[in-house]
């Protein structure tokens, strides 16, 4: 049974470029993205922004790591997990 590569090494792209490679002299003339395409980075949106009224405060708190590694082992969305266990604890309802 033969079994197939996955993906491309170096040598395939070298096989297949044909983009020549730079040089000092290229990037000692490269300017910055905002600078060569002013408009286009304006138009881009950077980050989230501020909330419009924040739901949250931000606090530094230390955790036990086994309690960290718990929770981080649900996936995406943890910290909410956190907060939705400290709030029943506290009988504090939204």
């Amino acid at each position: 049974m033969t079994v197939k590569k996955r993906g491309y090494g170096a040598k395939d792209m070298r096989e297949v470029s044909d983009t020549p490679e730079l040089t000092k002299d290229d990037f000692a003339k490269a300017k910055p993205f905002a600078e060569a395409l002013p408009d286009l980075a304006k138009s881009i949106r950077k980050g989230r922004g501020p909330n419009k009224a924040p739901t949250k405060t931000l606090v530094s708190l230390r955790l036990s790591p086994d309690v960290l590694t718990h929770f981080k082992s649900k996936g995406p969305g943890w910290q909410s997990k956190i907060d939705e266990v400290l709030r029943k604890a506290a009988g504090v309802k939204r």
